[in-house]
């Protein structure tokens, strides 16, 4: 089974999805079996790289809220986090581009395949929202990125080139094409879609599902007939 996540690393509720969703796979008997691959979505692609400007002010200008009401939404947020286990700094992060760290995620991908991907992912989060690191900066990048597990030469490479921005583009491209306009965006198997950070019940009923249509078992019809086994056959 593969599931396929369209989330971007300044995106709170991805934080939330991502820990909701590892708790139902932490449950699924085949969680051996699955794999969790990430795909990019960037909330403002117009952000400037390397931003400096609060988080909390661009979104109340975005929203048409004041600061006050855009903090307390924000700490809604903060405990909703606070009961999956994860500290958000919201009211401390930058309004950043993201389309760098995306590359390294595709980067871990190529190279290091879904495991390497997950762990450089789980970084970026965390040194966006836990520590409220600007990861606009590819100082920050190459160090989030050697922490989990990246050639830091090759990170920095790859900073430094255009490469893997088609691969961005064409995540974002096969977003928009199943019609996700907000993220998180879960795809499973290519046949089912699950937009937001849903209760871990949610993606629990979901894993058994998918898994039960893509494993079907066969149902007995009638009364047990005579049979030959190993020892023989009864007369």
């Amino acid at each position: 089974m593969r599931i396929e996540i369209w989330s971007d690393v300044v995106c709170p509720w991805c934080y939330v999805g991502k820990r909701r969703l590892e708790q139902a796979l932490a449950g699924f008997e085949h969680r051996d079996e699955v794999e969790v691959v990430y795909r990019s979505f960037e909330l403002d692609p117009t952000a400037p790289h390397h931003g400096h400007e609060p988080t909390t002010g661009v979104l109340a200008r975005k929203y048409g809220r004041t600061e006050d009401e855009l903090r307390d939404m924000q700490q809604q947020l903060i405990d909703t986090a606070a009961a999956e286990g994860l500290t958000l700094r919201l009211f401390d992060t930058v309004h950043t581009n993201t389309v760098d760290a995306h590359r390294l995620l595709h980067h871990a991908l190529e190279t290091g395949g879904p495991e390497l991907q997950v762990r450089l992912k789980e970084e970026l989060l965390a040194a966006y929202f836990t520590r409220a690191q600007d990861i606009g900066d590819h100082a920050v990048l190459i160090a989030t990125a050697t922490d989990a597990g990246l050639d830091p030469d090759r990170a920095a490479d790859v900073l430094g080139s255009e490469e893997h921005a088609d691969a961005v583009a064409a995540d974002i491209a096969q977003a928009r094409a199943y019609g996700a306009t907000g993220v998180p965006f879960f795809v499973v198997d290519q046949r089912y879609g699950v937009s937001g950070a849903q209760p871990s019940e949610v993606f629990s009923r979901l894993l058994d599902q998918a898994w039960a249509e893509s494993h079907p078992s066969l149902q007995a019809v009638g009364a047990d007939g005579a049979v030959c086994g190993p020892d023989g056959c009864p007369v």
